[in-house]
Formats: C-alpha cells, sequence, structure tokens
C-alpha cells in the first residue's frame, strides 16, 4: 500500500499485509502474533487514535483458528482501520492492548470469557458475562448448544 497515512506503518512493519475494502474508506491490516501489540503502538501513533471495538472470529478448521479483529478510527485522517490478528488454538494467547487503550479493557475480558483467549498483562483478566464456575467458552464452534434451565418465578395473582 503507498498510501501516505499507512507508509510508515509499512515501512516499520513489512511483515504487515494491507488491504483496503469498501472503496478507501476501510482498511484492513493482517499482522502477525508476535507484532500485534507494537503495531497497535505504532497505529496510534500516526493518528488511528479512537478505539472503536474488538471482538474474535473463530474458524474451526483453519490455521490459526481464531481471529482477533480491532476496529481503530482516525479523526485527523477520516479514516478506519481494521487489524486482524491470527491465534491458534494451541495456545490462544495475544497481547492486551489496555495500556495503549484502556476502552479495550472490557472487550478483551468479553473475548476471554466467550472465546477462552488469553490477552497477556491484561489488568484484570477475569469473566465478565458468565458466572465463574462456568465450564467453557460458549462462541467457539466446538461449544455444545445445551441449555440453561430458567426458573420462572408465581407471578403475582391480579384481580
Amino acid at each position: 500500500m503507498t498510501d501516505e497515512v499507512f507508509a510508515p506503518l509499512a515501512e516499520r512493519f513489512p511483515d504487515v499485509d494491507f488491504e483496503q475494502v469498501l472503496a478507501s474508506k476501510q482498511d484492513v491490516a493482517h499482522v502477525p502474533l508476535d507484532r500485534y501489540r507494537g503495531f497497535v503502538e505504532a497505529a496510534h501513533n500516526v493518528g488511528f487514535d479512537v478505539f472503536v471495538d474488538l471482538c474474535a472470529v473463530d474458524y474451526l478448521h483453519r490455521k490459526p483458528r481464531f481471529d482477533v479483529v480491532l476496529n481503530l478510527l482516525s479523526h485527523t485522517n477520516r479514516r478506519r482501520l481494521r487489524i486482524r490478528v491470527g491465534v491458534p488454538a494451541s495456545d490462544p494467547t495475544v497481547a492486551s492492548i489496555t495500556g495503549i487503550f484502556p476502552g479495550a479493557n472490557f472487550y478483551e475480558r468479553e473475548t476471554f470469557d466467550l472465546f477462552g483467549i488469553v490477552f497477556s498483562g491484561h489488568p484484570d483478566l477475569t469473566r465478565l458475562l458468565l458466572p465463574d464456575d462456568w465450564e467453557g467458552h460458549p462462541l467457539r464452534k466446538d461449544h455444545s448448544v445445551g441449555s440453561v434451565p430458567v426458573r420462572f418465578k408465581a407471578s403475582p395473582k391480579t384481580s
């Protein structure tokens, strides 16, 4: 990519693969796992200073099995950047970016809770949505569907 916005990133991270989608309004960077945190920090420093969201995707039969997907915004350059990093099922660990974007805290906790991806360096990586004694990670494609019994209270009688 020979874009002036991404030139500093492309020069510093030659192993990152860039692509453009939705005309030139959204750019995607496929970042190697070991370069993720450094790339996010560099993107922040070149103007992508708004954290939008973070999530994960489970590609059950692909290697690496998971993708962590981070969306950033630059008001200065009027651009969006989606960062995708592959995470292997054998060691689902990726660096936390809460030191760069404090707003990523709960998104990383949610991803840990629902997918089992560990964010190393996270200040409080605990379950967010499920009880502490819950076994497994329900958004993994190999997690059983199952069901949780629902208890209904007797409704008050109306006259």
